[in-house]
Parts: C-alpha cells; sequence; structure tokens
C-alpha cells in the first residue's frame, strides 16, 4: 500500500497568525499518526513563518512512524539536521517572498552542492530525497547526487486544467518509471487533494505522497484524525 506522509505545516500557520500555544502541529502529527499516517512531514523555514525549532525538536522525541524533513540546502540547515538527525530528509528549493514551494529542486545547477549536503546526510544514517521537477534531467541527476529517492513535484498537475492533467499525469507517471528504473524510491507531492489524488496514486511507481494542505483544510472542518482517514482511505482504493 502506498504510504501517506501528513505536512502539519499549516497547524503552524494557524497558530503562528497570533502567535500563540495553540494549535499545536506536534499534538496533529500525533493525532494524525494514530489515525493511520505512515510518516510526519514538517519544513522549517529560513524565516520560521510556521513550524519552529521547538516543534521539530518535540516531533522528533515523540513521532513513533518517521519525521521527514523538509529543508533548503543551506549550511545552517545542514548543521540543524546533522544534530536532529531525522529519519528522512527531502531537500527543496526556498524562496523568501513565495507562498509555498514553487518547483523543484534545480539538481542539475546545483549537482556538487547537492551530492555533498546528501552525503553528509546519510552519513547520520538519514534518508536523503530530492524534491525534483517530473524531467529525465532532473532526476537522473538526483541519482547521480546520491539520493536515496524523489519526491515528484505535482503541482503542475494539480493546478492543470482538466484538459491538460491527464498530459501532466503521463508527464508524471514517465517520470516514475524512469527513477524507480535507476534504483530510486519513488515519492510525489503538492497540491493534491481528496479530489485529484486518486489518477496520481494509481502511478504503481510511488510509494509515498505527502499531502499538508488539503489534510489540514479539511481537518477545521472534520478533525484530524478523520481527515487522514479519508485520505488513507482514498489512497487504498487507488491500488485496490
Amino acid at each position: 500500500m502506498i504510504r501517506l506522509g501528513v505536512n502539519v505545516d499549516h497547524v503552524a500557520t494557524v497558530r503562528q497568525a497570533r502567535r500563540v500555544d495553540v494549535p499545536d502541529p506536534v499534538e496533529a502529527a500525533l493525532l494524525a499518526e494514530k489515525a493511520g499516517a505512515d510518516g510526519i512531514t514538517v519544513h522549517l523555514r529560513e524565516d520560521r513563518r510556521h513550524i519552529q525549532e521547538r516543534d521539530v525538536q518535540l516531533l522528533r522525541r515523540q513521532v513513533r512512524t518517521k519525521l521527514n524533513l523538509e529543508m533548503a540546502v543551506t549550511p545552517a540547515m545542514m548543521a540543524y539536521a546533522e544534530t536532529l538527525r531525522p529519519d528522512d530528509a527531502c531537500f527543496v528549493p526556498e524562496k523568501r517572498e513565495e507562498l509555498t514551494t514553487e518547483g523543484g529542486l534545480d539538481v542539475v545547477a546545483h549537482k556538487i552542492k547537492v551530492r555533498e549536503g546528501v552525503k553528509r546526510l546519510q552519513d547520520r544514517g538519514i534518508h536523503v530525497s530530492l524534491f525534483v521537477d517530473p524531467e529525465v534531467n532532473q532526476i537522473e541527476s538526483a541519482k547521480e547526487a546520491g539520493a536515496h529517492a524523489v519526491e515528484i513535484h505535482t503541482g503542475t498537475y494539480c493546478n492543470a486544467a482538466l484538459a491538460g492533467r491527464d498530459r501532466e499525469r503521463e508527464t508524471i507517471a514517465k517520470a516514475a518509471i524512469l527513477a524507480r528504473s535507476l534504483g530510486l524510491e519513488v515519492h510525489g507531492g503538492h497540491g493534491l487533494n481528496y479530489e485529484n489524488v486518486l489518477p496520481i496514486a494509481g502511478i504503481p511507481e510511488f510509494v509515498e505522497l505527502n499531502i499538508g494542505h488539503s489534510i489540514i483544510a479539511r481537518a477545521v472542518i472534520v478533525g484530524i484524525e478523520a481527515a487522514v482517514r479519508e485520505m488513507k482511505e482514498l489512497l487504498a482504493s487507488a491500488r485496490e
């Protein structure tokens, strides 16, 4: 069955809007695990707009599935990850002005830097994935950089008009086949929700999807446990 990683960043977004103690992303993460999440994902951004160091440190101690740290490939974040030792780390591009991560990491242009970062964390026993666009040269470069996995950026598919969505899915499927043929684990994420996830979850090469905003948005209405269970049921149905 395909794994579900639940990103709890936006629980922290609500908290940081008032700079108070609630809602607590750690509590949300533990409830998500209780409901069947296979892992917890957080992005500790340079500007600390949502997740804080306190959150990550508590999650490292309390998460029982696995902790996936999304991070920029910067000296400060590399040192932090080496100390924290999350189960997984996902290298992502990061710009201060963006609302959310826009597009994949350019592994081709930064291969030496990325390769050095991958080795540093893997030497600490951390599985490293690279968040990349579904492009042949990026996936091949991810393999050359020594990554354990690629997380294929699904945002273009999610944002496409219905007429173009099948084409975008086919591009993702071809990228997933290539990545798997190179021996990479294949993950996916960005923009996936309850309406668009099934065609992606049905691609057999995917072993993990990381989903955040749509689950947290649904949780506002039905609660985090129900929201996670609903997504797990959808992912299960895609493989029946």
